[in-house]
């Protein structure tokens, strides 16, 4: 028997037109983006299919957007009998893989991360904070080098994605001078990120203690399907663990690499991507050569990934 686990993408993923083929042929899917406007008191549906990318681009509308597109999709995935086993997300992806457990309901995730985006937005002034993407090098020699650059201000490791690539964060003078460093120490790229704060760094402690504020608000209930944490790659234990571990996801380091390799520890061949994009699988592939990796954006990658699952459940 395979064994299915759906993954969800985090900011960044976003696009103009995400979920609309979909949403347009599957009443389940429309339903999910009704209720995401009817919470928020915004049209989700103009603001993901035919809005401003500048205003799509906003956190506090790229958050919820992305998980409203995430849940409309698994809500059809679910409909053609498609259901994981275990789940997952990165950094804002881990709020769908709750929903997707029933740990939270969706309209209080929605409300939740348009908040939480906001905060994250706030929590750092305009051009002090930055992220940088860096390819080609070991984690632990990157790490090395952050600690050379230190006397320019924080900067920390921010997301461990996949062998070769992580990803930093911290004031943007000490990214800066980092970045100079990994690139004399052989980093094969560096990039800049176009992103308005530097997320999953200690700079965003503050944005946790408003965040806690929030999720004070929510009702956690039992996951019925396993939820792998960011925070620890572990799988998480009951509903009272879940708010913590959301709270120190906004400045910890996201153990995505460890956490698909957790999924797999635990028996996992089979990944589908779900929500906009296509990130996350290229991670996977990096990460496990041999696992079965789809995506579900679309009719097309829909249909795909239903006929080659059930071709693979047929074998066995």
């Amino acid at each position: 028997m395979i064994k299915v686990a759906c993954i969800f993408p985090g900011q960044g993923a976003q696009y103009m037109g995400m979920g609309k083929e979909i949403a347009e042929n599957y009443k389940v899917a429309m339903n999910i983006f009704d209720r995401a406007s009817e919470k928020l008191g915004i049209d989700m549906k103009k603001l993901c299919f035919e809005g401003d990318e500048e205003e799509l681009g906003k956190t506090e509308n790229t958050q919820p957007s992305i998980l409203t597109t995430s849940i409309a999709l698994l809500e059809v995935l679910k409909l053609k009998g498609i259901r994981p086993n275990i789940t997952a997300g990165l950094s804002l992806g881990e709020y769908s893989a709750l929903v997707a457990s029933n740990a939270i309901s969706f309209e209080d995730a929605v409300a939740v991360v348009k908040k939480r985006g906001k905060f994250m937005q706030e929590a750092v002034p305009a051009g002090e904070g930055a992220m940088a993407a860096i390819m080609g090098m070991d984690k632990n020699e990157v790490v090395r080098c952050l600690k050379m650059a230190s006397g320019y201000g924080i900067v920390e490791p921010a997301n461990y994605n996949c062998p070769g690539q992580v990803v930093i964060a911290g004031h943007t003078k000490a990214i800066e001078r980092a970045c100079s460093i990994l690139k004399e120490k052989g980093a094969r790229k560096v990039k800049f990120l176009p992103v308005s704060a530097p997320f999953h760094s200690s700079l965003l402690k503050g944005a946790g203690t408003k965040l806690s504020e929030e999720l004070e608000k929510v009702q956690f209930n039992e996951m019925e399907i396993p939820v792998v944490s960011n925070v620890n790659a572990q799988i998480i234990k009951d509903k009272y663990e879940i708010k913590k571990l959301l709270i120190d996801q906004v400045s910890s380091s996201v153990l995505w690499e460890d956490s698909i390799r957790k999924m797999i520890e635990k028996g996992v061949d089979t990944f589908v991507e779900v929500g906009p994009g296509k990130s996350l699988s290229s991670f996977v592939k990096k990460i496990d050569k041999n696992a079965s990796i789809y995506n579900v954006e679309d009719l097309e990658s829909l249909e795909k990934t239903i006929e080659n699952i059930r071709e693979r459940l047929e074998c066995v």
